[in-house]
């Protein structure tokens, strides 16, 4: 799989916004929050978005799918520090039979300050590639 989505820098063209607050314990010794903090940031408001529309994470993998990710980027425009109040922005960029992609825009009353796409692929509890739900299919 290769990501295709370009996520919007306009938080509008996103459904859905989960808002966190970055810990002392995410930043480097420079007082930023450190690159690899901003994936785990991605996951909590991905499994916050699909708790949102009614498919928390714990729900799907009960049904036998688990939802792997494949691919991950992040694009760092400005830093965040410690205390900052970010809402990651969410969205479903885009479905094919058996992977989705996220796109991700994180923002500081509302300033940009990174982009993000994950790619997913569906499996089974088992490793085998499996088509997505048909709710995940029809929101596509």
């Amino acid at each position: 799989m290769r990501i295709s989505a370009d996520p919007s820098t306009d938080p509008a063209d996103y459904e859905f916004a989960h808002r966190l607050r970055v810990r002392f314990a995410e930043t480097d010794a420079m007082g930023i929050v450190h690159h690899s903090r901003y994936l785990p940031m991605l996951e909590e408001a991905r499994v916050a978005y699909l708790r949102h529309i009614g498919h928390p994470y714990a729900e799907i993998r009960s049904e036998g799918i688990e939802m792997n990710v494949l691919e991950a980027w992040c694009k760092y425009r400005r830093p965040l520090v410690f205390d900052d109040v970010v809402d990651v922005h969410v969205n479903l960029a885009g479905v094919d039979r058996a992977s989705f992609q996220m796109g991700y825009l994180l923002t500081v009353d509302g300033e940009e300050r990174a982009t993000g796409v994950t790619a997913h692929g569906c499996v089974t509890p088992e490793g085998r590639p499996t088509r997505l739900p048909a709710w995940l299919r029809e929101l596509g």
